[in-house]
């Protein structure tokens, strides 16, 4: 599903320019995020479960 741009997840900034969620302007245009685990601790525990490969 293409979600326009105007849909981008406002106060999310996401540099991961392989993401097919990625929006010129370091803009995320994904309906929803999801970051994992439940019980990290530390910044290098956390996830993007969003995340899908553009191709």
């Amino acid at each position: 599903m293409r979600v326009n741009k105007s849909d981008t997840i406002s106060r999310v900034k996401c540099v991961v320019n392989s993401c097919q969620y990625y929006e010129s302007g370091d803009q995320c245009r994904a309906q929803e995020i999801e970051i994992q685990p439940r019980n990290a601790s530390s910044t290098e525990e956390t996830d993007c479960a969003t995340f899908s490969p553009k191709y």
